[in-house]
């Protein structure tokens, strides 16, 4: 029950009835400065009122199983129609699980063509995704059904960078030859000479894109005493780039980069962006790193440079196919490889779900909606 006479604007409606009030009562005030995060009050509070006054929650289709939290979000806010199987919906049966629903909350692994959208319900007033990304999602189809679409940019560059730098350290010191040793049971006495790694203080990263994620490599690479340079599709002010070095030409960036990170989306510009061309520029024994999206690489080239030695090691996270990749990049000692975990923290992917939902939450009350995809 509100307790701020001043401040809640129920309790200064003075033609309000008494059934009106007595339902507002009921409610938790959602216009209290002391409230934490006045969207989550309003939603319960909306929520609430409907339960109150016979409403039907909204239908919303859920692809995937995601953090405590935000289930219990969903389980509160929604009628949920989930994927009862622990692999993506085919398109038709996602298809006829949409029908009727008024949003679909989604993943990169359900992938939403111009044919789903020629046949998608009438009845769906927004797509989300659990994603940076929205590849997946043929975004011209969507607009021409006028079907928005969210996605959850910017709260997973902190997780992504430190994934980023356990690759570069993990490649860079030869972590997954180390590994076997212990866990196979070869662990012997070493010699001087054996797993040799190349210590990163001092060295010059390369940082392809220079965005949120990027920046915040560069933050954590300067705490190694590495030196930054990066290429992004225009300069950084002094203020946010600080000491790091620009290159306008990403070929310039290649030339001097003992370690790279890719950074960049991927786009048809940037798509095999690091082939045997690209390759040939860095640096003999270069360390490559990638957390942003597999078709930056070519990878039969990265393959070919990694077994001659050209380039000396790589920490993959993404693949082009995944969760397919190339056969060889397990076969090489040389790879640090991970499956797509940039964003696995509790954190992270807990804040990715509120935000889907809170798109899908003002898109179907009639509010601007805080990241929609533009087309």
């Amino acid at each position: 029950m509100c307790n701020d006479s001043d401040s809640c604007p129920e309790a200064s409606e003075s033609d309000t009835s008494r059934e009106e009030w007595r339902c507002c009562a009921a409610l938790p005030c959602v216009c209290s400065r002391n409230h934490r995060n006045a969207t989550e009050q309003f939603s319960i509070a909306l929520g609430s009122w409907k339960e109150m006054l016979g409403m039907t929650k909204p239908i919303l289709v859920v692809t995937s199983r995601y953090t405590r939290e935000v289930e219990d979000r969903i389980d509160r806010d929604y009628n949920a129609r989930r994927n009862p199987k622990p692999f993506p919906f085919s398109r038709q049966n996602l298809l006829s699980a949409a029908e009727g629903a008024d949003a679909l909350f989604i993943t990169p692994a359900d992938r939403l063509d111009s044919g789903f959208f020629q046949n998608i319900s009438p009845t769906v007033k927004i797509i989300a995704t659990y994603s940076v990304g929205f590849e997946h999602i043929d975004l011209e189809a969507a607009a021409r059904r006028k079907i928005p679409v969210a996605y959850t940019p910017g709260v997973n560059s902190e997780a992504t960078a430190d994934i980023a730098m356990l690759l570069l350290l993990g490649a860079s010191r030869r972590a997954y030859e180390a590994q076997e040793l212990v866990r196979t049971g070869a662990w012997r006495p070493l010699s001087p000479d054996m797993l040799l790694g190349w210590q990163v203080g001092g060295k010059v990263l390369g940082i392809l894109g220079m965005g949120r994620v990027g920046q915040a490599v560069a933050l954590r690479a300067r705490g190694f005493g590495m030196k930054i340079h990066y290429s992004n599709a225009s300069e950084l002010s002094t203020e946010i780039a600080g000491d790091a070095v620009y290159h306008e030409d990403a070929s310039d960036l290649l030339r001097t980069s003992q370690f790279l990170s890719l950074h960049a989306p991927e786009t048809p510009q940037t798509r095999h962006f690091l082939n045997s061309k690209a390759i040939s520029l860095l640096p003999p024994g270069a360390i490559v790193v990638n957390t942003a999206r597999g078709g930056l690489v070519l990878d039969e080239d990265l393959i070919a440079a990694l077994k001659s030695g050209r380039v000396a090691a790589a920490g993959l996270d993404v693949f082009e196919g995944e969760p397919k990749l190339h056969p060889e990049y397990v076969s090489l000692k040389n790879t640090f490889l991970l499956p797509h975990i940039g964003s696995a923290t509790i954190e992270t992917r807990t804040a990715m779900g509120m935000l889907a939902l809170d798109n899908v939450d003002a898109v179907l009350n009639g509010r601007p909606a805080p990241t929609l995809v533009q087309p």
